[in-house]
């Protein structure tokens, strides 16, 4: 029966080796013998050994951890970004620690008090200021995550303005409407940002004139609702409502039914994400798949590389592809994946 308190010095005493040859039997590195490497692991195998990571981080002037900075926790996205950083961080033996600014004046503190624990962190695109990030980028590796950083730092995100070109495209030329509105505030949000521009990017590609602004909300269905009541009054009510994510765009179309509207034959609703909700709501939403748990995944994995091996280290700037999904909620019969987002 395995013991979790046996110690590397009693499985090396069981084996007939030294403490240095059982860890590097357990860490994969060095050489040792065939028969050596056996009897450290019939002994690991039978006492139930495992090595202490903790320690071993200690000893290398590690932690043992990652750090995850977010504006907030609310909503399916980041949960999904959880799950794809883990994904690669507990393999690795790295805890992962969160930590939510809520858009706090004091944001940047914060997050270069959290570099001191931990031995890299991925942030959230627009959620400290760049000379924090420039700094932070001195004291551990740092990734942007769904959004850019300076050149100096690294950053993972998916081709956003291309992806909401297209889908906008697709309902001024497929479907022949012209009075849209987007919903999502790009202040503060790059990912928003660059989808506002995809957005005007469409309309201007026609040579048509693009809505001024936005219908500035926060990012949650409450905040869709809230769109819903501005948007759908009067005879200027649009056509259709391009929603910065599908939380947004789950909103406005509670709020649309709850007016009598028919969507999409009194409105069509758009989305961006393809959170698990888009293809359960009725009608399904039309909507682009961004590969939220491959995003944070690779932002992991790039730190680890980088802690791993500092002097190697050298920014990259990652896009990854979408996918635009059509669904029942822009007036199409049936979902229809179509790949990439060239035009």
């Amino acid at each position: 029966m395995g013991n979790s308190r046996v110690t590397v010095r009693e499985i090396a005493r069981l084996a007939g080796v030294s403490v240095a040859t059982v860890s590097r039997v357990s860490n994969g590195t060095g050489q040792v013998s065939e028969e050596m490497r056996r009897r450290v692991l019939e002994a690991i195998e039978e006492h139930g050994y495992r090595p202490d990571h903790l320690g071993r981080a200690l000893a290398a002037g590690r932690h043992g951890a990652l750090g995850l900075v977010f504006p907030g926790l609310s909503g399916p996205y980041f949960t999904e970004l959880i799950q794809g950083f883990e994904s690669e961080a507990v393999p690795a033996r790295a805890s992962v620690h969160i930590l939510c600014t809520h858009l706090r004046e004091d944001s940047d503190d914060q997050v270069l008090e959290m570099a001191r624990r931990v031995d890299g962190i991925a942030v959230i695109g627009g959620t400290i200021s760049e000379s924090a990030l420039l700094r932070l980028a001195t004291m551990v590796p740092v990734v942007v995550l769904a959004g850019r950083g300076p050149d100096a730092v690294s950053s993972v995100s998916v081709d956003n303005a291309p992806a909401m070109t297209r889908l906008t495209r697709h309902l001024l030329v497929d479907h022949g409407l012209r009075h849209l509105a987007f919903v999502g505030n790009p202040d503060g949000s790059p990912d928003v940002s660059e989808r506002w521009a995809g957005f005007r990017e469409a309309y201007q590609e026609l040579d048509l004139t693009p809505p001024a602004e936005p219908v500035r909300v926060a990012m949650q269905q409450p905040d869709g609702v809230l769109a819903a009541e501005r948007l759908l009054v009067g005879r200027t009510a649009p056509q259709a409502v391009v929603c910065a994510n599908d939380e947004i765009a789950i909103g406005v179309l509670v709020g649309a039914l709850g007016r009598g509207l028919r969507v999409p034959d009194d409105l069509v609703i758009t989305g961006f994400d393809d959170a698990p909700m888009a293809a359960l709501v009725s009608p399904s939403l039309t909507t682009v798949r961004q590969p939220i748990r491959d995003l944070a995944a690779e932002a992991a994995r790039q730190i680890l590389n980088a802690a791993a091996d500092p002097r190697a280290a050298t920014p990259e700037t990652i896009v990854l592809p979408t996918e635009f999904v059509v669904r029942r909620s822009c007036g199409c019969p049936a979902e229809s994946p179509t790949g990439g987002t060239g035009k």
